[in-house]
């Protein structure tokens, strides 16, 4: 339990160290905050693990636990790797075990929820990350992924995008009928591309394909923000202020992890712990009607903060045991 407040502590330090102090104290005051999502929200391992989150590799430095600790409100974090809508409503097997519905978490007394979902519906990202870095090679300056996934002129993974807007309005309709007095954030998936530009060694995809990935990445945040819209919840935009923070950036300023899996920072194609602390300090921002934007000095204290988190990591032997068993019997997303 000190060892919980520890990193609470510190994750508020660095989280609110940058942000004025008129917004924080202009933060909302909640009592209990439940995180729902995909491994976006989990974070899987971004350091440090959590041992007992079971299959849904969740991190003690997600976006949720780091909002959580700079609004010092209550958290049920039952956000697990692999998820979609319909592990909202649905047990959700894991490699080590069942993880219950995450709508069990909500209660009439839950006055904050974030969402983070989509992504895996229809199996979108999965598709992109396992076909298109097999495709380079038969057309490394084309764009064979996006020749792929078109079909009949039609543009298969936009098509299941459209599907997946509907099932997350369905999402904010269900919290709030079991959480009515809760106000609801849907965040956004930051950006993994680049909008401009090319890293075949980060990121293996053909040079045209980039574009593909860039737009296909807009159109699920399109369809997290309209659904949020319909709904009557709030969207939190991570893609655009994570311009300048892709999987393609330099170390320090990357928040998204490249293709290699690493231990000691996240889950390839994932966001590090520099990702999910934009995430936790943008939707803090969209709360307190703070610039939603990144500054020089918060990407600095974030990669600081990375880089001990990782050396702490690498320091504990069992941690960094636990997260080679879950490389080996699984692939969660």
């Amino acid at each position: 339990m000190k060892f919980r407040r520890l990193l609470a502590a510190c994750a508020a330090l660095v989280l609110l160290g940058s942000i004025p102090v008129a917004n924080a104290s202009a933060a909302p005051r909640f009592t209990h905050y439940v995180a729902l999502g995909d491994s976006y929200t989990s974070a899987p391992f971004v350091p440090l693990p959590d041992l007992l989150s079971l299959g849904c590799v969740r991190s003690y430095n997600n976006y949720p636990k780091l909002l959580a600790a700079a609004l010092h409100v209550r958290l049920t974090d039952v956000s697990c790797g692999g998820a979609d809508t319909t592990d909202m409503l649905q047990p959700q097997s894991t490699v080590l075990g069942t993880a219950a519905p995450q709508f069990d978490a909500l209660t009439p007394d839950t006055d904050l929820v974030t969402v983070g979902i989509g992504g895996n519906d229809f199996g979108v990202f999965g598709s992109i990350i396992d076909t298109c870095p097999g495709l380079r090679a038969s057309d490394p300056t084309g764009a064979p992924c996006k020749a792929h996934f078109t079909v009949d002129g039609v543009d298969t993974l936009r098509a299941k995008i459209a599907q997946t807007q509907t099932r997350i309005a369905v999402v904010v309709q269900g919290i709030k009928a079991r959480s009515p007095k809760a106000t609801i954030l849907l965040v956004g998936y930051p950006k993994i591309a680049p909008e401009h530009g090319t890293c075949p060694s980060v990121l293996p995809f053909a040079d045209g394909d980039y574009s593909y990935l860039y737009s296909i990445e807009q159109a699920l945040n399109a369809a997290v923000s309209n659904a949020a819209a319909a709904g009557g919840a709030t969207y939190v935009d991570t893609f655009g202020p994570s311009t300048g923070h892709d999987a393609c950036a330099p170390d320090g300023q990357a928040w998204i992890q490249g293709k290699d899996i690493n231990l000691l920072r996240a889950f390839n194609y994932h966001p590090r712990y520099e990702g999910e602390a934009g995430m936790a300090s943008l939707t803090y921002k969209t709360l307190t009607g703070a610039p939603a934007t990144v500054t020089a000095a918060e990407q600095s204290a974030w990669a600081a903060r990375g880089r001990t988190l990782a050396k702490q990591a690498a320091a504990s032997p069992q941690a960094l045991e636990a997260s080679l068993n879950r490389v080996r019997t699984s692939a969660q997303r």
